[in-house]
């Protein structure tokens, strides 16, 4: 009884995650490598762009506040426009370069949403990286897969023998760089996506400022 508990404990530990990773070859490993890199590299930049994007929520909001407080031109121009660090700021800035002459509401629609467009290239950036991982990590897992199950097949030719604990090692090698590489691309879809819709709903508030501002604008020079 003792020594069929400890061979069932030896061979849990044989497919430990440690131990299925040592057993590979090399391409396996690198294949696991890069699964791993790119599965902390997603987590990162999911972190960085949420607080991010709360900071952003954040000051746009303050933004917003001040700049309807019913304040005068001048007094949001000295506060916001001279040194402008945020999105909201840049496209105020940008809109009183244009907000004098004639026309003046076309133009500053035209300047303001320019910047904003600039605005949210900048905001945007890692989202590429996301849907990258999310789509190429379980291709990567995949080929990953099927080498180790070729070599799993060129163990079986060579030993000549079709017992369950030749071929088990060479097939859980294989199915474990499948699993790395949905353990990467899942959360990368998930980020991507929830990353997407918070950037959308900023958009959408910057692009409302830019009509305001055009619609401020066009008041003021009549």
């Amino acid at each position: 009884m003792e020594s069929s508990v400890v061979e069932v404990a030896q061979a849990v530990e044989g497919f430990s995650f440690y131990a299925l990773f040592m057993r590979a070859d090399w391409v396996v490993k690198s294949v696991m490598g890069i699964l791993a890199f790119m599965s902390v590299w997603s987590w990162a930049i999911a972190i960085d762009k949420a607080f991010h994007l709360r900071g952003l929520h954040a000051k746009a909001r303050h933004f917003e506040r001040e700049f309807w407080a019913g304040r005068s031109l001048d007094a949001l121009t000295d506060q916001f426009a001279k040194n402008p660090r945020e999105p909201f700021s840049r496209v105020f800035a940008a809109g009183l370069r244009e907000w004098n002459g004639d026309n003046a509401g076309g133009r500053v629609s035209k300047a303001a949403g320019a910047e904003a467009g600039r605005q949210m290239t900048n905001t945007e950036g890692g989202l590429g990286i996301l849907a990258t991982i999310a789509s190429a990590a379980p291709f990567i897992g995949l080929f990953g897969t099927v080498w180790g199950i070729m070599n799993a097949f060129r163990s079986i030719a060579a030993s000549q023998d079709t017992n369950l604990a030749v071929v088990a090692p060479g097939i859980a090698e294989a199915l474990f760089a499948t699993a790395l590489g949905l353990l990467a691309a899942v959360p990368a879809v998930i980020f991507f996506n929830a990353l997407s819709a918070n950037l959308a709903k900023y958009g959408a508030r910057l692009d409302g400022f830019v009509d305001e501002l055009s619609a401020l604008a066009e008041r003021d020079g009549n």
